[in-house]
C-alpha cells in the first residue's frame, strides 16, 4: 500500500519528463538563436533589421505547453513549464549572456503561465481555439517583456547594451522612421511567432491524436 503513491509519482514523472526536456531544449535553442539576426534581404526588407533566428524556434514552447496542458491538465503543465524554465535558464547562462537569460526567464515564465491559464479557460471550446488564442496572447506578452528587458538601453543595469541592437535603423528595415533595431526585431519576431503559432495547429492536432490519453480525450 505504501508503495502505490511512490509508483504513481514515478509514473507521473516519467510521463511528463519528455515534455520537460523538450521545453528546456526549445528555450535554450531560442536563447542562443535570438542573438543572431537573419542576414538576408527580402525585396526592400533588410531582415537583419527585422528578425532573429530565435523567432522560428520559440513558438514550439507553446506547442509543448499546450500539449501537456491538454494531456495532463493545468497543474502539471505549470510544473513542466517551471522545471523547463529552471533547466533552460541555468544552461542559457552558458550559451547566451546573463542579460539574455534573465530576460528570457522572466518573459518565458510569465508568458507560459498566461498560456496555461487561457488554454484551460478555453479547453472545452473548438479544438483549435485554446492552442491558437493562448499561444497568440502568450507570444505578445513574451515579446514585449523579452525584447525590452534584453535590449532596451535604459535597462543596462541588467547587463551591457548590445550596440547593434540599440543602434538606429529604419523601422522594420523599410520605413523612413528610424528606431532602435531591437524594436524592429520585436515586431518582426512577433509576426513570425504568430505565423508559426498558426502553423503549429497542424502538429498539435496530429500529436494530440498520436499521444492521446484519457485526460486528453475531450478535445
Amino acid at each position: 500500500m505504501l508503495a502505490t503513491p511512490n509508483r504513481s509519482a514515478f509514473s507521473t514523472l516519467t510521463s511528463i519528463f519528455p515534455y520537460m526536456l523538450a521545453m528546456a531544449a526549445v528555450v535554450i535553442a531560442s536563447n542562443f538563436l535570438v542573438q543572431f539576426p537573419v542576414h538576408y534581404d527580402l525585396g526592400p526588407f533588410v531582415l537583419s533589421d527585422l528578425l532573429t533566428w530565435g523567432a522560428f524556434t520559440y513558438p514550439i514552447a507553446f506547442l509543448v505547453t499546450d500539449l501537456s496542458n491538454r494531456h495532463f491538465g493545468p497543474a502539471k503543465a505549470r510544473l513542466i513549464v517551471t522545471v523547463g524554465f529552471i533547466l533552460a535558464v541555468a544552461i542559457s547562462i552558458y550559451v547566451a549572456s546573463p542579460r539574455i537569460a534573465i530576460a528570457s526567464g522572466t518573459a518565458f515564465i510569465l508568458a507560459q503561465f498566461l498560456d496555461v491559464s487561457i488554454f484551460d479557460r478555453l479547453r472545452h471550446s473548438r479544438w483549435w481555439h485554446a492552442p491558437l488564442l493562448s499561444s497568440a496572447l502568450g507570444s505578445v506578452l513574451d515579446t514585449i517583456l523579452f525584447f525590452t528587458l534584453a535590449f532596451a538601453a535604459s535597462l543596462s543595469v541588467l547587463g551591457a547594451n548590445d550596440a547593434f541592437a540599440t543602434g538606429s535603423a529604419p523601422l522594420l528595415g523599410y520605413f523612413a522612421l528610424e528606431a532602435p533595431r531591437w524594436l524592429s526585431w520585436a515586431l518582426g519576431d512577433l509576426a513570425v511567432k504568430l505565423l508559426v503559432s498558426l502553423a503549429m495547429l497542424a502538429p498539435y492536432r496530429m500529436l494530440l491524436a498520436l499521444f492521446r490519453t484519457p485526460a486528453a480525450a475531450d478535445i
